[in-house]
């Protein structure tokens, strides 16, 4: 990547979405506290690190992000069942629904993270091509990129989602596939986001520059990968801009 007073143009910088533009958090300890708590002291965010966990896992084991409602609906409910059997509460399918639908709610009351529009709105006048890869069915993410606001700062054909690609992160072919859309090499690609296996196992193994957002300090979950770390928006900022 260029010096940060030169010009980015000719780069291009990518942003995951879920718990990157926003916090994935609440939505989680909202629908959690609703449905089955009810303001018990719980460790909310080390079981919303084991739902992303299992998430990922099943949508591996499935392929990549599943079409079919059906098969993705199971997939969401099983999420909480493993997620919560791991702090002793066995949840019932029926509860698991409830807490689920709950959360499909919550997702939908949500506003970024301090600090991501300016980062994008600077990045854009510097230059960058900036856009957005995310997993998920294109619809359901759509939504909440359109409830962002995000989708008034980059347009539709920036971004990318796995659900409409058809491949699905870490699967390196995304990356590649995005830098081949738009005529850039490994080397021009930058990489925003939280997940260590979707997006710093994905975009390093696609030789793209990747900035880990781990705003929630966890443990990589294997051997490490090129990456440079940032816990908020103003380290990003430091990285990318030098500010």
């Amino acid at each position: 990547m260029p010096d940060h007073k030169t010009s980015l143009s000719n780069h291009g910088i990518f942003f995951d979405v879920d718990d990157t533009l926003y916090d994935h958090l609440e939505p989680f300890r909202t629908a959690m506290d609703k449905v089955l708590l009810h303001g018990q002291d719980f460790p909310f965010e080390t079981a919303y690190q084991r739902m992303r966990y299992y998430s990922d896992l099943l949508s591996t084991e499935a392929g990549g992000t599943p079409t079919e409602s059906k098969v993705i609906e199971e997939m969401r409910i099983e999420r909480f069942v493993r997620t919560l059997a791991e702090f002793d509460m066995t949840l019932t399918k029926e509860q698991a629904a409830a807490i689920q639908a709950a959360y499909i709610d919550c997702q939908f009351r949500i506003r970024p993270f301090e600090g991501a529009e300016q980062l994008i709105r600077k990045l854009q006048m510097l230059g960058a091509t900036v856009g957005l890869i995310t997993n998920g069915p294109a619809e359901h993410q759509w939504k909440k990129i359109r409830i962002l606001g995000i989708d008034r700062l980059i347009p539709a054909d920036l971004i990318f989602i796995s659900g409409a690609v058809g491949l699905t992160k870490p699967d390196p072919r995304l990356f590649e596939h995005v830098a081949a859309k738009l005529k850039l090499t490994a080397g021009q690609c930058c990489y925003i986001g939280d997940s260590w296996r979707n997006d710093v196992v994905g975009a390093a193994e696609a030789g793209w520059r990747m900035l880990w957002f781990n705003h929630r300090g966890v443990q990589p979950e294997s051997q490490a990968r090129p990456h440079e770390p940032a816990a908020s928006y103003t380290e990003l900022s430091r990285l990318l801009l030098g500010e």
